[in-house]
């Protein structure tokens, strides 16, 4: 088999991967993925044990055991440039020998589960609840850079480019669907399609000195329904994570505190403690 060249996949001297700067004794299959950094803490506070703490850059990792089962909590920074490194890497440690630089011939499974926070786009979703995408719907064009989309919803993906005026300039948006098994594992959220925007102002639809591109995004967004499927919520990592995970044979599911409500103009005033509450419920369920 041939070995991935040096420049396609980097490995640091001592055999780590280079971006997270693990081995793959250092994650276990189930990874709760977090954008703060700091939250990587906030959920292994729980941990009955911790047995690694790693840190590069913004990917802060902490591994361990909570009632008796091996967690990893890991931080992504930002957006979907950054999942395409987390998740890319991830899937390395478990299914490429970083001796040889060749594929494994047994691919193992990962079950990477984000926890966020998120605004919603619905008036009757409340401030302070938990929402579970069942769909994450992406702005932000990495799907268009590969050339299996097996994972892609196509008649919900046309259902929603046939709603919007999308301008020709931007990046064709993509539907793909959560993992069956974890939205079982997680059921009884409140579920929806979560759309991944690729930065937070006028990406989202903010207007600050900039003017958005797209006009009544909002009111775009909200009245879209293909068989009871709404567009609940905006955050920025989901739509890469259901692509590239599902592309490379994983599971992934987003679940994300909602700290604030886009249509109803409210604010969580606490949400630290919505955001605790939403780790503790992940963990039990894992």
């Amino acid at each position: 088999m041939k070995a991935i060249q040096d420049t396609e996949l980097i490995i640091t001297e001592n055999k780590k991967i280079y971006h997270l700067n693990l081995d793959k004794k250092q994650i276990a299959e189930d990874i709760i993925l977090v954008g703060d950094q700091d939250r990587v803490s906030q959920i292994s506070k729980h941990f009955d044990e911790i047995t690694d703490k790693i840190q590069h850059r913004e990917f802060v990792t902490h591994t361990g055991i909570y009632k008796g089962k091996k967690i990893t909590a890991l931080s992504t920074g930002i957006g979907c440039d950054n999942i395409d490194i987390v998740v890319n890497e991830l899937d390395a440690l478990v299914n490429i020998d970083l001796e040889s630089r060749t594929i494994n011939p047994e691919k193992k499974n990962l079950n990477l589960i984000r926890l966020g926070t998120s605004g919603a786009l619905q008036a009757d979703i409340a401030v302070d609840s938990f929402l579970m995408s069942e769909y994450a719907l992406g702005f932000d064009g990495l799907a268009h850079f590969h050339k299996d989309d097996r994972c892609i919803d196509k008649e919900l993906t046309k259902s929603f480019n046939l709603h919007v005026n999308w301008p020709q300039k931007l990046s064709e948006p993509y539907i793909v669907k959560a993992s069956e098994n974890l939205l079982k594992k997680f059921n009884g959220f409140t579920e929806g399609i979560t759309a991944t925007a690729s930065g937070f102002y006028a990406p989202q639809g903010r207007e600050v000195r900039l003017k958005s591109s797209i006009d009544n995004m909002h009111e775009t967004l909200t009245s879209f329904n293909y068989d009871g499927n709404k567009i609940t919520n905006f955050e920025m990592e989901s739509s890469a994570l259901y692509f590239l995970g599902q592309s490379l044979g994983h599971n992934t599911l987003t679940i994300c505190a909602i700290i604030g409500n886009r249509i109803n103009k409210t604010q969580s005033a606490d949400y630290k403690n919505t955001v605790e509450k939403l780790i503790v419920e992940i963990l039990n369920r894992i």
